[in-house]
């Protein structure tokens, strides 16, 4: 009975242990460049160079494994995220800016590897609101290279602005 009630405590304290070490890591960037020809299009596609860079944000991406993209329901965003999506044979799950890093969200990422596409004010501000503080501010209108990396590990946050030009 000892053996059981010590087997069933160590067990216990493992799974406790493994539990509390889960990372998180969350890779935020803006979309890619977008077609600026028509001052008045709210949702443009990308351009050629938007379409390049997507591509090779899937290339950065290639040897990091994924869990999940996120993507607003933006065209400019979804389509920044779809070659990655794609290699990894994952689906984008659209997020509402509106709601960033919500309980729903939290639980569905944590311990989880993933990548959200936003925009130049949703990118810093999903970063700080992982961070739980005001750390980043809106991104310059062409900065399309930024690569924000926050993770989460034994209760620890640490963040990172890589920038990836090409």
């Amino acid at each position: 009975m000892r053996k059981i009630i010590f087997l069933l405590a160590f067990t216990f304290s493992l799974l406790l242990s493994c539990s509390s070490n889960e990372s998180t890591t969350y890779y935020l960037i803006r979309h890619a460049e977008k077609d600026r020809s028509d001052a008045t299009n709210r949702n443009p596609n990308l351009n050629l160079k938007g379409k390049e860079r997507a591509e090779k944000w899937a290339a950065y991406f290639k040897n990091i494994d994924l869990d999940a993209v996120y993507s607003t329901n933006y065209t400019r965003t979804l389509q920044t995220a779809k070659p990655t999506a794609e290699s990894k044979n994952i689906q984008i799950i659209t997020y509402n800016p509106a709601k960033l890093y919500d309980s729903i969200f939290q639980q569905n990422t944590k311990g989880k590897t993933v990548l959200i596409v936003g925009h130049s004010n949703t990118t810093p501000m999903f970063a700080n609101a992982i961070l739980g503080k005001k750390k980043y501010a809106f991104m310059n209108d062409n900065d399309n290279y930024s690569l924000y990396i926050v993770s989460i590990s034994g209760g620890k946050i640490m963040s990172s602005i890589k920038k990836i030009e090409y």
